[in-house]
């Protein structure tokens, strides 16, 4: 592993280019980071909060507003089901053809399949071939995000100083509240400014043609950091080696089943103050929906504040101890929290300035809990299938658990099912230890 120099570039030379040294500088893995993960998460939350205001009305008007809801969600989670899938294609591809090749087909998958969403057929006029047609793209969604995955982050993490390791752990996590502040900022303009009939008919479109040109930027952006000869270099030394899916299972299956279920409460919790609140004010509190979208985006905002401060307090206690606190906040959070969604406009606020907070110490440092358990052979391919595994577990099925529980016997239950997602983190978490866990 390449050490960092004193004036933060990374060092390591480039064996085959003789006595030239390459520097990377970590702050633009950053960039490539963050805007390859806005991409994604922007992405994610288009189809997430058109699964709320869209697809019940568009493709499943034959029956009540909340079973639509419901059926929406149970496409959303077909993604997440599909990933895996999409890991294992994109890490042959990977082999054979190298991660330049593999992220751009990811990548116009991803956007194409998020882009023809925006020309789905209704109900009304193609009947069940609309629902067909967009349980496909979700799925092209799913395969694609399994594909993007393209190393930067275990890049990031690797040549990142040991004593700032939380830090450096925490920059992938902003894609995820960027994402979401712009996902919701654009719906809320279109729903706000727009009528109910035209929004219907093309303002809901606009965000699924945006998520294609941010695609194209991801895209440039990544590849300019994949294709230097500092990440060529360490690719070669197989500190980045797309391993066999098979074989890293077979060889890290435990570190991979407790890397899945580590960061449960984190993802679960996810959903909760993301997707789960604006199907709960859509469908129950006959509130504005616009409003509700500028408070999710405010959140996010403050949830990104809370990303960023989880790298300073992993550095201080580590990574391990952070997360096992944040574990028990959403324990507590899990008991009150839900029905502060029942109290009006101020409840919504605390509900969601809260969770964010929470949320925001808790993703930020989530995605590291396992990865130093992989030796440096298997880190690239075993962290992908760690990813994949998390995100079907904690966060597929969220909204529409949540949601259904909420629906048959109120908004406590969703609590528990949160709750739930807190004892398997703190569980995982001690099998981690056991595991010979270093932060």
């Amino acid at each position: 592993m390449s050490e960092a120099t004193a004036d933060g570039s990374f060092g390591g030379a480039v064996e085959s280019a003789g006595p030239t040294r390459h520097g990377l500088n970590p702050s633009d893995i950053a960039v490539g980071v963050v805007i390859g993960r806005t991409s994604e998460f922007f992405d994610f939350f288009v189809f997430a909060i058109a699964s709320v205001l869209v697809f019940p009305r568009l493709v499943f008007p034959f029956v009540d507003q909340v079973t639509g809801t419901l059926y929406s969600f149970a496409l959303f989670a077909l993604a997440f089901l599909a990933r895996p899938l999409g890991t294992w294609l994109f890490m042959t591809i990977d082999r054979r053809h190298g991660k330049g090749t593999k992220l751009t087909i990811a990548l116009f998958l991803l956007g194409t399949s998020t882009v023809v969403v925006a020309f789905l057929p209704s109900y009304e006029q193609v009947g069940v071939f609309s629902i067909w047609l967009l349980a496909l793209f979700r799925i092209g969604q799913g395969i694609a995000i399994g594909g993007t995955w393209d190393g930067l982050s275990s890049l990031l993490a690797m040549n990142a100083p040991e004593k700032h390791s939380g830090w450096w752990a925490m920059v992938p996590q902003l894609g995820a509240p960027f994402g979401l502040i712009v996902a919701s900022g654009l719906f809320a303009f279109f729903h706000g400014f727009l009528p109910d009939e035209e929004f219907m008919s093309w303002g809901w479109q606009f965000p699924f043609f945006v998520a294609f040109a941010i695609n194209v930027v991801a895209l440039f952006s990544r590849l300019r950091i994949v294709a230097t000869r500092e990440y060529v270099y360490q690719f070669q030394r197989r500190e980045l080696q797309a391993t066999r899916v098979r074989e890293t299972f077979r060889a890290y299956g435990k570190v991979i089943i407790v890397g899945a279920f580590a960061p449960l409460a984190s993802f679960a919790l996810f959903h909760m103050v993301t997707v789960f609140p604006l199907s709960w004010v859509e469908l129950y509190s006959g509130e504005s929906v616009t409003r509700f979208l500028v408070i999710e985006g405010v959140g996010a905002a403050v949830g990104a504040i809370a990303v960023v401060a989880s790298g300073l307090l992993a550095d201080r206690y580590g990574r391990r101890t952070l997360l096992a606190a944040t574990a028990f906040m959403i324990a507590i959070f899990s008991g009150f929290a839900p029905s502060l969604l029942a109290q009006g406009e101020a409840g919504e606020i605390v509900y969601m300035l809260s969770g964010f907070i929470i949320l925001g110490l808790s993703f930020g440092q989530c995605s590291g809990v396992v990865a130093t358990n992989f030796p440096t052979q298997y880190r690239y391919t075993g962290s992908a299938i760690v990813s994949d595994l998390a995100w079907l577990f904690g966060a597929g099925l969220s909204p529409f658990v949540a949601l259904y529980l909420t629906e048959k016997l109120g908004l406590i239950a969703a609590g528990g099912y949160l709750l739930s997602g807190a004892v398997c983190t703190l569980l995982a978490l001690r099998f981690n230890k056991m595991l010979d866990y270093r932060d």
